[in-house]
Formats: structure tokens, C-alpha cells, sequence
């Protein structure tokens, strides 16, 4: 086989894309965020009322995402939605943007969560390799990291089918194991009050803060102040769910691509959505919602204080004890290690698009003998692990968040827009309730990121710094190439 071949192969079905939506969006944030959702809104009832409405805005985005993945069934996804919509600028920035912190960011996040709980089972991972001034400490935990990150990556240089039959074997794994923590959950905790108790004034909302004395500080939350409460914790449960639209760079891998796409879209994110809603009413049942810092045991720490925001890892102790530590640990490795499989898989097609549109290194456009995009995914892979080196991945995943939520917004937008621009074009699959459904969608988003701007403003300042800073970086490449 030629080694620059550019066309890739369609061998992926249904099951496999609805697999890759799932399995890139559970990674641990629904075994962690959790607690901090519960010291910033205090109430059972509004805490599954923003999984919730995340999971509503989440289906109705992709529901939406389905009408330009059927019109543009290409490799690429949201960068080539992005430029047929808005033009070169604009899917450069998105590009940008995701290659710099979005994918990679969260492939070192990821990276570095599998190599954390790694070190429950092997405590040789918490020691130091060396160390830089204060601030910057490199261990073996770093290293493992920065291995998983190269064997995945090498996985899928092996071909498309490597890697769906490990995204295949861990999100079913990761699945299983949700839905017997959930089952088991509510089974062990409906034979107690805790559920009850949590929702005696499930209405009654309020923020708590934990004093450096141990105290606690509680302010009451209603109105306006509620409202803003709701929309700036409602990043964490945003962030849980993302991911989902990962399944669209892999369009010209995956077969019958205008029907399985916004179908594989729809189950993916349905899927995931009602695992998320019952997880956390199954955390309700096990443990109280409120709870006291450093409390010397796991009921008494409660949802808002479990150690080190494990809220996970507590309600599997509340099911089997001790050892339901290393479950948790065990179920977040599956979980973290198959989440970044499906994010690797999918990075270096959208990569692989910019470079056959003159936006990224020109060798990225090359296919190996697999007929994949071995370079993009190495050059992909490279930059994940200085992320993982550096130890700032997390900050910058803080900061662009909320460009990723404007580049959601821009790109659901563009489905309006390409009604008017290409009204005969071809569309196997149209918006579901358009223009109700993706009407709404912009509109909440649009208030979230409002309410991020005027509550996270630092943040969400340098989330579009790091957009900015792409637009000298797309006339220096434009200017070169003339």
C-alpha cells in the first residue's frame, strides 16, 4: 500500500460510533464533580435539575449536530461545520483552540487522572522523580501518564479497527460497571433514610465554603443569586458531558456516515445522559448531601466534603466498604484509559482535515499503510504529553471551556445560517424541532456563557485570549503560503 494515501477507509458502524460518542464523554468527572455542584447550589433537587438541563442541552445539541454531519459526512467534523458556515479565520481558531488546549488538554487531563488512581494499587507512582524550584514536581505517576498517552496513540497508528475494538471492550466495561454501582447504589441506599433526608427541603438552596479553621461558611441562595449559581456550576457537569461531538472528525471512517452519524449523536449522548442523572440520584441514596470538612468518617464528610472530591470512590465504600476504594479506583482507570482512547482516535482526524486544507503541517495530511493519520496523531500525542510535563493542562482547560461553549454556540448557529446560504443542498437528516430545538440551545448556552463572563471573569477572559491569540498565528500561515 502507498504510503500517501488520502482517503481513508469506512469500516466503522453504528455500534462503534455510538461507542466513541459514550466512551469519549464518561471519563471521571461524573465520579468527581459532583461535591463541588454541591457546595455551590446546597440542594438535591436543583442538583439533578442541572444534570438535568445539562443532558437536555447536551441531546439537543447533538440533535442539531446531526443535520450538518449528514450534509458534510467528512473527516473533520465541527472544523469543516465551522468553515462552510463562517469561512477559513474562524475554523482556523476552532482548530487552534482544540489543538492547543481542548483535546490535547483533556487527553493530558485524562492522562494524568488514570495515572492518579494507578497509584492506589502501586504506591511507588506517588514518589518523586525530581523536582524544579517549588513549583514543578515530575514523578512516576507523570511518567505512566505519559505512557498511556504513547501506547494508545501507537494502538492507533496499528488502523482504525486497533483502536474501535479498544474503545469497543472499555466503554462497554465502563458501562457495565456504571450501571451495577448504579443499581447497586439505589438498592443499598433506598433501605436507608439518606434519600429522604436529602430531599426533606430539596428546594433550599445555598453555597457552602469551607473555612481554613475547619468551619463552615453558609450563604443562602434565591433569586437572581440562585440563578447565577446554577449557571456558573453548571461548567462542571458541561464539562463531564463534553466530548460528544468527537464522533464527527471521524466521518470519512465511519460507514453510511448521513444516517449513523446523527443517529450514533442522539444514542451516545441519550446514553450517557440517563447513566449521569441515575449516578447522582444513586450518590443521594448512599451519602448525605451535606457534610463537615476532615470529618473523621465517610457519612459524616458527605457529598460536598468527600476526600478529595472522591464522591465516587465514597458511595462505592458505602456499598462494600474498604474495598470499595479499589473498585472505584479500578472502574475510573477502565473509565479514564477507554475515554482517552476515543479521544486520540478522533483528534488526529480533525488535525488530519486542517492539514488537507492547507491549516496544519502539511505531513499530517499523509495516511500510513493502515490508512490513518499516523503523523497527526503523533504531532497530537507529542503535545499532550509536554501538557502532561508542564502541569498547567488544568488551567487551561479552566480558560477554554468557555471558548469551547462559544465554538458549540457558533457551529449550532451555522445551522441557521446554512438554511439561508444553501437551501437546496442536500440533507439526508434535518434538525429535530428546528428552529425550536437549536433556538433553545443557543439560548441557554448563550446565558451560561453570559453568566460565566460576569461570574468567572478572569477565566473566561483568558479562555478568549487563547482564541485571540490564533489570528496572528493564521495570517503568519496564510502569508506564507502566498
Amino acid at each position: 500500500m502507498s504510503e500517501n494515501k488520502t482517503e481513508l477507509k469506512r469500516s466503522l458502524g453504528l455500534i462503534d460510533a455510538t461507542s466513541l460518542v459514550a466512551g469519549s464523554m464518561i471519563g471521571s468527572g461524573i465520579f468527581i464533580v459532583t461535591s463541588a455542584m454541591a457546595r455551590d447550589i446546597g440542594s438535591a433537587a436543583w442538583l439533578l435539575v442541572i444534570w438535568i438541563v445539562t443532558g437536555l442541552i447536551t441531546v439537543a445539541a447533538a440533535l442539531s449536530y446531526g443535520e450538518l454531519a449528514g450534509m458534510m459526512p467528512n473527516a473533520g467534523g465541527q472544523f469543516v461545520y465551522i468553515q462552510r458556515a463562517y469561512g477559513r479565520l474562524i475554523s482556523f481558531l476552532y482548530g487552534w483552540t482544540v489543538f492547543t488546549v481542548i483535546q490535547t488538554g483533556v487527553i493530558a487531563a485524562i492522562a494524568v487522572t488514570f495515572a492518579n488512581y494507578a497509584a492506589i494499587f502501586f504506591p511507588v507512582l506517588d514518589n518523586v522523580l525530581f523536582t524544579v524550584g517549588t513549583g514543578f514536581v515530575f514523578s512516576y505517576q507523570k511518567v505512566l501518564a505519559i505512557l498511556s498517552i504513547i501506547l494508545l496513540t501507537y494502538i492507533n497508528t496499528k488502523g482504525v479497527e486497533s483502536g474501535k475494538t479498544v474503545q469497543l471492550i472499555f466503554t462497554s466495561a465502563k458501562l457495565i460497571a456504571l450501571f451495577a454501582l448504579i443499581i447497586l447504589g439505589l438498592y443499598v441506599g433506598l433501605n436507608t433514610t439518606i434519600l429522604s433526608d436529602n430531599f426533606a427541603n430539596m428546594w433550599e438552596a445555598s453555597k457552602t465554603v469551607a473555612n481554613p479553621d475547619g468551619t463552615i461558611t453558609v450563604t443562602k441562595l434565591a433569586g437572581m443569586a440562585l440563578l447565577g449559581a446554577a449557571g456558573a456550576t453548571i461548567i462542571n457537569s458541561l464539562f463531564s458531558s463534553d466530548a460528544w461531538n468527537n464522533v464527527t472528525f471521524i466521518a470519512g471512517e465511519i460507514k453510511d456516515p448521513k444516517r449513523n452519524i446523527p443517529r450514533s449523536l442522539f444514542l451516545g449522548t441519550l446514553i450517557v445522559t440517563v447513566i449521569y442523572v441515575l449516578a447522582n440520584l444513586a450518590y443521594l441514596a448512599l451519602l448525605p448531601l451535606q457534610g463537615i470538612p476532615a470529618a473523621e468518617d465517610i457519612s459524616s464528610s458527605g457529598i460536598m466534603f468527600a476526600s478529595n472530591d472522591r464522591v465516587g470512590a465514597a458511595a462505592a465504600s458505602m456499598i462494600m466498604g474498604n474495598i470499595g476504594v479499589f473498585v472505584m479506583a479500578a472502574l475510573i482507570m477502565v473509565s479514564t484509559f477507554g475515554c482517552n482512547s476515543g479521544l486520540i482516535l478522533s483528534g488526529g482526524r480533525l488535525f488530519f482535515a486542517m492539514a488537507k486544507d492547507g491549516l496544519f503541517f502539511k505531513q499530517a495530511t499523509e495516511l500510513n499503510k493502515n490508512q490513518v493519520p499516523a503523523k497527526a496523531l503523533w504531532v497530537q500525542c507529542i503535545w499532550a504529553c509536554v501538557l502532561c510535563v508542564s502541569g498547567k493542562f488544568g488551567d487551561l482547560l479552566t480558560y477554554a471551556t468557555f471558548a469551547s461553549l462559544l465554538f458549540y454556540i457558533l457551529t449550532i448557529l451555522g445551522v441557521f445560517i446554512l438554511r439561508v446560504k444553501e437551501p437546496n443542498a442536500e440533507r439526508p437528516y434535518k434538525a429535530f424541532g428546528y428552529p425550536v430545538v437549536p433556538a433553545i440551545y443557543i439560548i441557554v448556552t448563550s446565558a451560561i456563557c453570559l453568566t460565566l463572563l460576569i461570574y468567572d471573569t478572569f477565566n473566561t477572559g483568558l479562555g478568549l485570549c487563547i482564541v485571540a491569540l490564533g489570528i496572528p498565528v493564521y495570517y503568519f500561515v496564510m502569508n506564507k503560503k502566498e
